[in-house]
């Protein structure tokens, strides 16, 4: 499992690239060989690699990227409609996989993680290099590194539990991206503890709600949580979340074409939706 993780990560490292130029020209539908050329490789053997980490081709992949893919999930899902009592649940990765989102009490939000111990590691995932924190309590925070340093990554992440304790701890954090990123391990609970104002718990919650492979905008997330015209907060309660792909932020867009911005980069959200999708279909 551990070299199937590192051997994804790289994978993902190499391709990066292939997805920005995809992302930036689907509406040329460019070919195989377009696609290779673009990161230096020969058709076969970017065609091999593309395939061991998104599960389809880069063709197929495309198609996933197109506006009138995005038009046809939007058209077609009441997604915040379903009722998920124990968090996410879709025929995804996450497919087993159910989340329990704690908040902090406004008491413990104010010390900042004072009297919490938090055991963080580093560790390889499909979607690259990702620090994971955890806590008694459950995960306060997995995140995706887009270059420098993890110390500096580590430090900005510090910020907001600036009086916790932390620890590494590299077998616990291995252990948990094991859990959450291999579709064959045995699943069971997770629990998320979360550090964040009333507000943003709500679009936090109401994002566990959006199954795996569809995409809601701003609007109808704000709509949702009753807050007709804060698309705009919603929007930057969105891009406070402290845990990657857990709490399933890539799967809000602007609108139907355009992604919006992401956190951890946009090439990771087209990314994530993208093998979503490929394992919706595959699912289905």
């Amino acid at each position: 499992m551990k070299n199937r993780l590192i051997q994804l990560s790289k994978d993902y490292n190499r391709i990066e690239q292939a997805i920005h130029f995809l992302g930036e020209n689907f509406q040329r539908q460019p070919d195989l060989h377009t696609m290779a050329q673009t990161v230096g490789m020969s058709e076969y053997h970017f065609q091999r690699i593309f395939r061991r980490w998104a599960g389809v081709s880069p063709k197929k992949f495309l198609q996933f990227l197109t506006k009138e893919h995005a038009k046809e999930l939007l058209n077609n899902s009441n997604i915040l409609d379903v009722s998920h009592e124990m968090g996410l649940s879709g025929p995804s990765r996450l497919h087993d996989l159910f989340i329990h989102c704690e908040a902090m009490t406004p008491g413990e939000y104010k010390l900042k993680g004072q009297g919490l111990t938090i055991q963080y590691g580093f560790h390889p995932s499909p979607f690259g290099k990702c620090l994971i924190a955890l806590t008694d309590r459950g995960i306060c925070g997995l995140a995706f590194m887009s270059g420098g340093s993890e110390k500096k990554f580590l430090n900005s992440f510090c910020q907001d539990w600036k009086n916790a304790i932390f620890q590494e701890n590299q077998n616990r954090a291995k252990g948990w991206i094991e859990k959450i990123f291999d579709g064959k391990a045995k699943k069971g609970p997770i629990h998320l503890l979360c550090r964040g104002t009333n507000f943003q718990m709500k679009v936090w919650e109401a994002l566990l709600m959006i199954p795996a492979g569809n995409v809601v905008t701003y609007k109808t997330l704000a709509e949702r949580i009753g807050s007709p015209q804060a698309a705009r907060a919603v929007g930057n309660a969105v891009g406070r979340n402290p845990i990657a792909y857990l709490i399933p932020c890539h799967r809000v867009i602007r609108s139907v074409g355009h992604l919006g911005g992401y956190r951890w980069g946009i090439c990771r959200k087209r990314a994530m939706l993208g093998i979503e999708t490929a394992d919706q279909l595959s699912n289905a």
